[in-house]
């Protein structure tokens, strides 16, 4: 699954963990592999289901 970069800073924001949002900024391409990044995805507490839920189709 292919997903925002901006669909996981919305998610990071949301919460409050802005340090986490600007790492993720810098360090992700625009386009993330769940696949590719998922252990970073885990690590982050982040769920497929919500991130799809901040994707627009």
């Amino acid at each position: 699954m292919i997903i925002s970069k901006d669909a996981i800073l919305a998610v990071l924001r949301q919460r409050g963990q802005h340090a986490r949002a600007e790492f993720v900024d810098r360090e992700l391409p625009d386009r993330i592999d769940s696949t590719q990044h998922g252990g970073l995805l885990a690590t982050l507490h982040l769920d497929l289901a919500e991130l799809a839920e901040h994707t627009s189709p």
